[in-house]
């Protein structure tokens, strides 16, 4: 069995951290992947884990276009881009619920 070379590839995601509790979580939504820590620094230790683990996955299941696609990305000359995003804020809405 031939041996596929790897290489690296930076690519850029948006992550946001949040706090829950005495836990920070790190979510991006360009891969609808997060996890969590409970210290800031442990979350974004353990985000850039996960976002290894994810690509190892989808690589060694052949399912990188699929997924990738799936959730939006584009392949622009041999690049994989992520969808961008163009604004992240808080907005007010009134929601009826039971007192």
């Amino acid at each position: 069995m031939a041996k596929t070379k790897k290489v690296n590839v930076k690519v850029s995601l948006p992550v946001s951290f949040l706090k829950e509790g005495k836990y920070f979580v790190a979510y991006t939504p360009v891969l609808d992947l997060s996890t969590s820590g409970d210290s800031f620094e442990k979350a974004k230790r353990r985000f850039g884990e996960v976002v290894q683990i994810f690509f190892e996955e989808l690589l060694e299941k052949g399912t990188l276009k699929e997924v990738l696609f799936g959730l939006g990305w584009k392949k622009i000359r041999k690049q994989w881009n992520p969808p961008v995003i163009v604004s992240h804020e808080s907005e007010s809405f009134s929601i009826p619920l039971s007192a």
